[in-house]
């Protein structure tokens, strides 16, 4: 799949380019079907720059190909660039959430400097786990994401929520709460992307 490489629309002011996650900060990006596939058009920037991304793969989109291809655009090594990114992927709720819960301890092993998590609050959709289950999952998925924020990560999450027609809707408005910038991501008629900032939280000093 081939992404464009959009334009911003915004509500409130953006920054200077909307492919950019906000430092030591939960941004939520939704809105189109191709979110967790166009988590990938954040990381050379992110990569080139040297920083260390962990990686919790909900959606089962991450593509080491394309991460190759962006490696050797920019005449880098894949390699070097694999080395800068750690994946764990999630294939249930309940792992994704044991995964975001584990932050913390996988950082004393690998030292990230962003979080990105992708099916956040997708995989708690499916209608084989039960209702109650479910939520139990996500709140503690919530609670672990509160717990990471005094790590001062930058953290971004990549939603299809609102794509899906389910009673746990109540779960992506929870998240939307909780991040302290919500970006809805749309396709335009001429095939390109818009960005629009729908929640803006301003970093406190350090």
């Amino acid at each position: 799949m081939s992404l464009p490489i959009a334009f911003t629309k915004t509500e409130r002011p953006a920054t200077p380019n909307p492919w950019v996650i906000s430092d030591r900060t939960l941004t939520v990006f939704y809105g189109c079907p191709e979110m967790p596939r166009l988590s990938h058009y954040f990381l050379p920037r992110l990569l080139f720059a040297k920083k260390q991304i962990l990686y919790l793969d909900g959606a089962n989109q991450i593509s080491p190909l394309l991460l190759a291809r962006f490696a050797r655009e920019r005449g880098v090594e894949p390699s070097n660039v694999n080395s800068l990114i750690r994946v764990a992927r999630a294939f249930t709720c309940f792992q994704l959430t044991e995964l975001v819960r584990r932050v913390p301890k996988t950082l004393e092993k690998f030292l990230a400097d962003v979080l990105i998590v992708t099916a956040l609050p997708d995989l708690y959709f499916d209608e084989d786990v039960r209702d109650r289950e479910a939520r139990a999952s996500f709140e503690h998925a919530l609670e672990g994401l509160r717990n990471i924020a005094p790590l001062s990560l930058s953290i971004a999450v990549f939603s299809d929520a609102t794509s899906f027609k389910t009673k746990r809707r109540d779960f992506f408005q929870r998240l939307r709460n909780q991040a302290e910038h919500v970006v809805k991501v749309e396709s335009t008629p001429d095939n390109k992307l818009s960005f629009t900032r729908e929640k803006h939280t301003p970093l406190l000093p350090a």
